[in-house]
């Protein structure tokens, strides 16, 4: 009986307050979608950090000619890694082969970008150099030093395309988390509007039934619950945003960085495995908002 009555309380008050009850259904959508794209964000670059233990790198291409004259770098090509070696703010040179070069590219690419994979032959890439430096601020002047040295093909710093990637994820992550907060204080005063609007309409019923003996909890139930069905539907809408932007939107912006192998994708389910805790974060942010609201503004 006391489920039934609840029930039916809950389904009123929804009904009655139907133009507040879809304010804050849209307003948790959006405050719980730009929480979750925030998140996905700093996921994302966590898991990409792994990718750039070489932040203070450089990749040297040596040309084409001396590639295949020289492979295993003891004539022409020695001399340009003794060149390196030499040149000043350079700590270490790791020298590839032509052969380990291209099993690299084959690596990193052949789960993004198989049909550049099958499109590159073996014998396309050159030997290659990667030169960790003795301080990454110093990347400019090495740069500098090494444009001089003769046979190289291409000096690729990696921590200026690295930096660059990471601050506009930055960006994002920056940008969704303060709409988030907006969002979320608007969401909480219309959980609070909502609450004390709900309260005060049925005031006469409520007043009546502490009258005859209802707990105070037994009064505040439906009201709570309430909030927290309109978040929940909000939070499940952020869920569906989340996957459509990720189709719509973030896999084109971030094309060309998952093609590169720069970040780690952002995958249908990593929203999965983040709708519960938006869920459940939804839920509680209203419980406690309209429970919080009822025991200050509301006596009866």
């Amino acid at each position: 009986m006391a489920v039934t009555f609840i029930a039916s309380e809950v389904w009123q008050g929804l009904r009655r307050n139907l133009s507040m009850t879809l304010a804050m259904i849209i307003t948790t959508a959006v405050a719980l979608a730009m929480l979750g794209a925030g998140v996905l964000v700093v996921m994302t670059a966590s898991a990409s950090q792994a990718k750039y233990d070489y932040l203070n790198e450089f990749r040297v291409y040596v040309d084409r000619s001396i590639s295949l004259e020289d492979p295993d770098c003891t004539s022409a090509c020695g001399r340009i890694r003794a060149e390196l070696e030499a040149t000043d703010g350079v700590a270490s040179v790791e020298y590839k082969n032509p052969r380990q070069t291209y099993d690299e590219f084959v690596e990193l690419f052949s789960s993004t970008d198989p049909v550049l994979v099958e499109s590159t032959s073996p014998d396309a890439l050159g030997s290659r150099f990667t030169l960790t430096l003795v301080d990454p601020t110093r990347a400019e002047s090495v740069a500098q030093a090494l444009a001089d040295v003769e046979g190289i093909e291409i000096v690729q710093g990696q921590g200026e395309l690295v930096e660059r990637v990471f601050s506009v994820l930055d960006g994002v992550r920056n940008a969704a988390f303060t709409i988030a907060v907006v969002q979320l204080l608007a969401t909480v005063l219309l959980i609070a509007n909502m609450t004390q609007i709900a309260a005060f309409t049925r005031r006469t019923a409520v007043g009546i039934m502490r009258l005859v003996g209802a707990s105070r909890w037994y009064t505040d139930l439906p009201f709570i619950l309430e909030a927290v069905i309109a978040a929940v539907v909000g939070a499940l809408l952020a869920v569906g945003g989340l996957l459509a932007a990720k189709g719509v939107f973030l896999d084109r912006v971030l094309a060309e960085a998952y093609r590169a192998n720069l970040v780690e994708r952002i995958t249908t389910a990593d929203i999965l495995l983040l709708a519960p805790v938006l869920v459940a974060a939804g839920a509680v942010v209203s419980a406690l908002t309209a429970w919080a609201t009822l025991r200050i503004t509301v006596r009866h």
